[in-house]
């Protein structure tokens, strides 16, 4: 047994309190590099020892046991070896005699050399430091995502970027989700829980890009990559990361707004206008499928009927040609204005080119148009442009048609607001013209002034 001992790296040890003697195992001796007639027996010297930083500690320690505040001594500390380097070592010990009056007369204990598990545990927390370190230096929130079998999920990593991505801190997520899922704007919410779940029944990696609404910096937006591993217990663990895509996204609608938005009336440009004039189309050939009550709904937001207008500024060659371009610039910046504050919320309008614009009115029939496009004519007229202090007048011709069932693409109630709107012009210009021929042997000729 004391073979096995002295082998194992631990050492025997046998305290008379009372005396102050110590008595120690060749095995102790040799753990710091003594032969056991080296080492001498009083307990002074075996506190000479101790490191001078751990001392206090040790002694502490032993006292607390002597008193019967412990039930053993046990405590991790520094000796001096024989070349005047220190070990770590675990000490425990217990007093296994005691007079009448409880106080300890003598007291067994074992020395083990913990050196080696000491430097393991240093490198393990350096090594903890420097991934901390340089998870913390990434852009973004490095995290675990651990779900359980159950269902219930946490963070069990969450680097300290959790305070930038959501406003969050690592120990709020530690054990549940509830604070980041709180945080995520409600009509993401669903598309984010269902990215993860899509992820976790497939074990496929899991993306999603959503928005934030944070205490401090509102809405945000926010990326998320991460890659699941099946645990034994049946739950998921994602190891992954998410970033801030905000300034992104904001890059992605200005570009998109290029694409899409006239740069002099910031008005939706051709491209736009055939898009939604393309939706408005849709729904009335799909409405034109249904039976009966369809046609008699009516009104705002029915997709059984809408109306397209065709509207051109009168004159604007000699506009520009009097007063320059950048007069004539400010008589189209002016008339968008007042196109765009004439519209209501479901109308859309753009600009098709030069002085030439577009409206679609979905819900609305050709008499409705033809009120909007009255307003819109006596507006103009009544609402000079102001170049530099000076009034520019100016007025509009307009052309309507409503969308039929029997159209078949977008661009054919356009055409024919458009040769209203050349009737318009033929005229004699500051007008409204309805279109004739809006169906096969229908002719709808109407003017309004």
């Amino acid at each position: 047994m004391a073979q096995a001992i002295a082998g194992s790296g631990t050492g025997i040890w046998d305290r008379n309190i009372a005396t102050g003697e110590i008595r120690y195992s060749q095995g102790w001796a040799e753990l710091l590099g003594y032969r056991p007639d080296e080492v001498s027996n009083r307990i002074e010297d075996s506190y000479d020892r101790v490191h001078p930083d751990d001392l206090a500690y040790v002694q502490a320690t032993m006292q607390a046991h002597f008193e019967g505040r412990s039930p053993g001594y046990e405590v991790e500390h520094r000796l001096r070896c024989k070349d005047g380097a220190y070990k770590w070592v675990l000490s425990r010990g217990r007093a296994i005699e005691r007079d009448a009056a409880g106080r300890p007369l003598r007291m067994v204990g074992t020395t083990t050399d913990i050196t080696s598990m000491r430097l393991l545990a240093e490198e393990l927390r350096t090594s903890r430091d420097l991934i901390a370190n340089l998870t913390n230096e990434i852009p973004g929130l490095v995290f675990q995502y651990r779900q359980a079998a159950d269902g219930a999920a946490c963070l069990s990593y969450a680097s300290m970027r959790i305070a930038d991505i959501f406003e969050l801190l690592p120990r709020q997520v530690a054990t549940t989700v509830a604070p980041l899922e709180a945080r995520i704007h409600p009509e993401d919410l669903d598309l984010y829980r269902a990215t993860r779940a899509a992820s976790a029944a497939d074990l496929a990696p899991w993306h999603c890009t959503f928005r934030v609404l944070l205490p401090v910096h509102g809405l945000r937006w926010r990326k998320i990559d991460a890659h699941p591993v099946r645990q034994k217990d049946g739950g998921i663990l994602w190891h992954g990361l998410v970033v801030d895509v905000t300034e992104h996204k904001r890059v992605e609608q200005e570009l998109k707004d290029l694409a899409c938005i006239d740069h002099l009336t910031q008005l939706p440009n051709r491209r736009a206008f055939a898009e939604r004039l393309d939706e408005a189309f849709q729904g009335v050939s799909r409405a034109a499928t249904c039976q009966g009550d369809c046609y008699a709904a009516g009104g705002e937001g029915d997709d059984s009927r809408a109306a397209v207008l065709m509207i051109d500024i009168d004159h604007f060659k000699i506009i520009n040609d009097t007063y320059g371009h950048t007069v004539g610039d400010a008589v189209i910046r002016h008339f968008a204005t007042m196109l765009r504050t004439t519209l209501r919320v479901t109308d859309s309008a753009g600009r098709l080119g030069g002085e030439e614009f577009a409206a679609c009115l979905p819900g609305a029939d050709l008499a409705q148009a033809e009120l909007f496009a009255r307003r819109l004519r006596r507006r103009v007229a009544a609402n000079p442009a102001i170049v530099r202090g000076r009034a520019i007048d100016f007025t509009v011709s307009i052309g309507i048609s409503d969308i039929t069932a029997w159209d078949t693409h977008a661009g054919d109630p356009l055409a024919r607001a458009d040769m209203a709107l050349y009737s318009a012009k033929e005229r004699g210009r500051n007008r409204v013209e309805i279109a004739a021929g809006r169906a096969p042997g229908l002719r709808h000729d109407r003017a309004a002034s």
